[in-house]
């Protein structure tokens, strides 16, 4: 049996994060941190700043007239929200180098993008706070899957395949079958990465939100954008996914059952777009 913090040590290439996004976050970070200074940086890495400025014009953002000036779209965006996005834009070189035979990448990252435009769209039609973090936080979400599948592969496909043919929740045959499942290796590779408490808090409980505490509503949010990929990808009714989600996860995050249909098409019309933003050919 294995666990969570055992799995994340054993994958050198995930035991940090870009250079780019280290000093990006150690100026937000900072007291002295400087929305110039993080501009110069995010400026000096050509391929970075083209997708943010792509990102910052685009329709997502809504219409603020032509920027091409990587400071002023620093400047307009915040601090908190480049974080997230240089943290987001990092994934494709963090994990450039990780292709488990027994899983499809693009899949993968196609549902965990839709999985964060989900969460941030439940959080934005529920009114909470945090709902641009709730993306980068649903894109991180299925991590852990990665981890297992890069560790434990045959461990992991064989909970997978448990769960599907029986009646045992996937988290659970994985905990059975490998020692941890994946939202705690999530969690753990959040915790090695020394992201904010917040990623660890929600991924972590992101299948029983209401162990989350202060971060039920964030967990909340991912269990309800974990349904909804997991309806795309196995073509279900919003009505489905949502008489499959627990009554008592509504409540933690403010919404009703017939709110998800919405934040399900909100989530499927960006998807397109996000994908040739983050992830382009």
């Amino acid at each position: 049996m294995h666990s969570a913090q055992e799995l994340v040590s054993q994958i050198e290439t995930l035991t940090s994060l870009p250079d780019v996004y280290e000093r990006v976050r150690a100026q937000v970070e900072s007291p002295e941190g400087s929305i110039v200074e993080v501009a110069r940086l995010v400026g000096a890495d050509p391929a970075l700043s083209a997708r943010l400025l792509r990102l910052v014009n685009s329709a997502l953002y809504g219409p603020r007239g032509r920027i091409d000036d990587v400071l002023r779209a620093v400047t307009l965006l915040g601090l908190q929200q480049v974080h997230d996005l240089v943290l987001a834009m990092s994934l494709q070189a963090t994990f450039a180098g990780i292709r488990p035979a027994r899983l499809d990448m693009q899949r993968f990252w196609r549902s965990s993008l839709l999985t964060g435009l989900a969460a941030r769209a439940a959080a934005q039609t529920a009114a909470q706070p945090m709902a641009e973090r709730l993306f980068v936080i649903g894109v991180l979400a299925d991590i852990g899957h990665l981890v297992l599948y890069q560790t434990v592969p045959e461990l992991a496909a064989m909970a997978r395949r448990e769960a599907e043919t029986g009646k045992e929740a996937l988290d659970a045959a994985e905990r059975r079958i490998v020692g941890c499942d994946f939202a705690e290796v999530g969690a753990a590779l959040m915790d090695r990465w020394q992201l904010p408490d917040r990623f660890a808090g929600a991924i972590g409980t992101q299948m029983l939100p209401r162990l989350g505490g202060a971060f039920a509503a964030e967990a909340a949010a991912l269990h309800l954008a974990r349904r909804i990929a997991e309806a795309d990808t196995k073509g279900e009714a919003s009505a489905e996914a949502a008489a499959a989600i627990d009554a008592d996860v509504w409540p933690l995050i403010g919404l009703a059952p017939e709110q998800l249909p919405n934040i399900r098409e909100d989530a499927e019309l960006n998807l397109a777009a996000y994908l040739a933003l983050f992830f382009p050919r």
